[in-house]
């Protein structure tokens, strides 16, 4: 079903990657000012390139923002299977879900190994990682619950674990996914889809799978800049990452691999692919096309430093030429 935009939300998307804590925090309140209406955020260890140059724990981001404003938050996303233990994911977003009064969501996923390797853990292959969060999703379900677990299973033990502190309701647990295996296990195990791109037949694989009904969520990064070369160069500089093609996200290790990699990705690839400028149709069109597409909730995010501009023209213009 296509989705129309009164059904549609809007958020905006905080980037662990690319600001401090007290730049997240800001944004945050900015976001709230302009009319956005829920918050997600990024959980990674590394920036994906130096540039970017930011890697805060999202636990405590989202700790902080539980305080800052009142909107709902989403991780997009988290990987419950390496560096952290599904046990301690579990009690995290618990005790997140608890602070934002029930408006929490967990976003999951297979991970990059950018973020997994740093315990010199094996990255494993996308078969294996995706039967690991299978078993990780249900045993955070089982600790949602609030009662006593104890697990015993291919990936994960967990010993006599349970958790004292949880929201009313258990966080919905969003599986993200990209292709067709990703989005028939996130609509197999998963309350909602994350798929960053308005693809038509990975949602379509969701819904087959199991998961009519059930929200799809996807977001997009923009460059707000009067000056459309500045915006280009600011996000061929920042994000060239988003660019690369095929697996290249999640098997390269650090930093360093990225900067290698991304010096293949042109300036005219980011041009075009990126709204950049400060075209409104442009920036309409590219978040219209998640709502065409039949998403729930659209996460914008604004790539550089030129934030009050960016939150200034989508709270006079990109947001109600959306509404309208």
């Amino acid at each position: 079903m296509k989705g129309t935009a009164h059904m549609t939300s809007f958020g905006y998307f905080l980037s662990c990657e690319e600001f401090t804590p007290d730049q997240l925090l800001r944004q945050a309140r900015l976001a709230a000012d302009a009319g956005f209406t829920r918050l997600a955020i990024s959980d990674h260890y590394h920036p994906w390139t130096s540039a970017q140059g930011s890697s805060p724990f999202v636990w405590s981001m989202i700790g902080a923002l539980s305080q800052t404003v009142d909107l709902p938050v989403t991780t997009l996303v988290t990987c419950p299977t390496v560096r952290l233990h599904p046990a301690v994911t579990a009690q995290a977003a618990a005790t997140s879900g608890v602070l934002l009064g029930g408006r929490f969501a967990l976003g999951v996923g297979t991970g990059e190994a950018l973020n997994e390797h740093v315990l010199g853990d094996r990255w494993p292959s996308f078969d294996e990682r995706a039967d690991m969060l299978e078993e990780a999703v249900a045993v955070m379900r089982q600790l949602f619950t609030g009662r006593e677990v104890s697990h015993h299973g291919r990936h994960y033990t967990v010993d006599n674990a349970r958790l004292y502190t949880i929201p009313e309701a258990p966080p919905a647990i969003l599986v993200s996914g990209f292709g067709p295996k990703a989005a028939a296990l996130a609509g197999r195990i998963g309350d909602g889809f994350v798929t960053m791109g308005p693809d038509d037949d990975a949602i379509a694989s969701f819904r087959e799978a199991g998961g009519t009904g059930k929200p799809v969520i996807g977001g997009l990064k923009v460059c707000w800049d009067q000056d459309r070369d500045v915006a280009v160069d600011t996000a061929h500089r920042m994000w060239p990452t988003e660019q690369l093609p095929g697996e290249l996200n999640q098997i390269l290790p650090t930093p360093a691999h990225f900067e290698q990699a991304t010096e293949l990705v042109t300036r005219q690839q980011v041009a075009d692919s990126v709204p950049c400028g400060a075209d409104v149709e442009e920036h309409v069109d590219a978040v219209r096309a998640y709502v065409d597409a039949g998403f729930d909730e659209v996460y914008v995010g604004q790539i550089g430093q030129g934030q009050e501009a960016f939150f200034t023209a989508y709270r006079e213009k990109v947001l109600p030429a959306l509404a309208g």
